[in-house]
């Protein structure tokens, strides 16, 4: 009976060393991955992204290349930007847990796909439009989308008319409608 407890007392200090072990391993990559980051940057370099290893944004970076931009145009791509650097994270994830953990067990497996779920692949990225000509609007409350219309020369002001005379209707022979001693209407 003594070799059966102590075989089972060697067994739980073996299990016991597995669990420390595995946890300073994982201790280590977490402290590792602490200190990660993905940066993106646009085609032309007007905007630039980086977020940490849990895929907050951690720093945005607009230039004064941007200035001609649409907003919606410089906001879209910022998100775009955004995806494409968190969709790096699973990646940044399986070469540092190839670096600590090791990506064979199934626990190593199960976070490398859990951060695959949480940042997938963006979408492609979109082709740029054409720019659209410019759009006359008529309405009052749309005159603020307009650009500003060239500077007009200042014409010399023009004197006003004089006040025509009113017309008179002509009156006919058969008109009975004299009040006052003329027509109502003139």
């Amino acid at each position: 009976m003594p070799d059966s407890i102590d075989a089972s007392d060697a067994m739980i200090d073996n299990w016991t060393k597995r669990l420390e072990e595995n946890a300073a391993r994982y201790q280590a990559l977490a402290d590792r991955m602490q200190g990660q980051s993905v940066t993106e940057r646009s085609k032309d370099g007007s905007v630039q992204v980086t977020v940490d290893s849990r895929g907050l944004l951690k720093n945005l970076v607009i230039t004064e290349a941007a200035a001609g931009k649409r907003m919606a145009e410089v906001s879209a791509q910022v998100m775009q930007l955004v995806q494409r650097a968190q969709a790096r994270i699973p990646e940044l994830l399986q070469q540092a847990m190839a670096e600590t953990t090791g990506t064979g067990d199934q626990a190593a497996a199960e976070i490398i796909r859990e951060a695959r779920s949480t940042f997938p692949e963006p979408p492609p990225d979109p082709e740029p439009a054409a720019p659209e000509p410019p759009v006359r609007r008529f309405l009052p409350e749309d005159a603020e989308e307009q650009p500003p219309a060239a500077p007009r020369t200042p014409q010399p002001p023009q004197s006003p008319r004089p006040p025509q005379p009113p017309r008179h209707r002509r009156r006919a022979d058969n008109d009975d409608d004299d009040f006052f001693g003329g027509p109502i209407l003139s």
